[in-house]
């Protein structure tokens, strides 16, 4: 679980950083990687959820 914690922590601050450039820079390119980092860290945080509801069935 710990390991989860920290790729969810690393794909959202790639998403940050991305997102941020999009908004802030208009970075069409950065938009899109943060439009498929975001799809990622969706299935992440499903994963952390199916692990959390596991953990608390303990």
């Amino acid at each position: 679980m710990n390991e989860l914690l920290t790729q969810i922590q690393d794909v959202y601050a790639a998403f940050s950083t991305d997102a941020a450039l999009q908004i802030e820079k208009n970075n069409k390119a950065a938009g899109t990687r943060a439009r498929k980092t975001s799809l990622e860290l969706e299935k992440l945080m499903k994963e952390f959820r199916k692990l959390s509801l596991e953990e608390s069935k303990k």
